[in-house]
């Protein structure tokens, strides 16, 4: 359960400093911080949230808005997604993403895909995703990393086709091991 006092809201400018410090901080080994600048200075189509406890930034996460199939199904990709080492396994991510299915339902958003841990993205509500293929192939030991949750009824059997995503995701490198 995440603290008392967590409090979750979108990002603006005056909080780039703190989200791009962060990253490195949750993920010493990863060098996240050019993928998330670059998702932050798109001019729409990307939802920033963060999570604050006692004006600390505990945590943060993107979603980019895309398209998915030839009937150009609205649909968002988690990720990044990190939490400060001091408040992680406290709930803090699952607030974060849950407040984003949410703010992307109602802006219409009707799948939400992550590539990620299937245990910790479960727990959330993610299945694999047998429909939307990502941009590029994954590695076979990558392909249950490939998930959805559906966030407006019953949308099983849309798409077939690769995901669409702004440019920062068109790297191959962020879709290889």
């Amino acid at each position: 359960m995440p603290r008392d006092g967590l409090s979750v809201s979108e990002t603006g400018p005056a909080d780039r400093a703190a989200v791009l410090e962060l990253y490195p901080q949750a993920f010493p080994d990863e060098d996240q911080t050019p993928l998330v600048s670059a998702l932050l200075d798109l001019p729409a189509g990307v939802l920033s949230l963060a999570a604050w406890q006692g004006g600390v930034l505990a945590g943060h996460c993107l979603f980019t808005e895309g398209t998915a199939g030839a009937a150009r199904m609205p649909v968002a990709l988690l990720g990044p997604l990190c939490v400060a080492p001091d408040h992680q396994r406290q709930g803090v991510g699952t607030v974060l993403v849950t407040e984003g299915f949410a703010r992307l339902g109602a802006r219409g958003i009707r799948r939400v895909l992550v590539l990620g841990d299937p245990a910790y993205y479960g727990r959330i509500g993610f299945r694999p995703e047998p429909d939307i293929r990502p941009p590029y192939d994954l590695p076979a030991e990558w392909q249950g990393a490939w998930q959805s949750k559906g966030l407006a009824g019953d949308v099983e059997g849309e798409g077939a086709e690769a995901v669409s995503l702004p440019a920062p995701w068109m790297q191959p490198a962020l879709w290889l091991p």
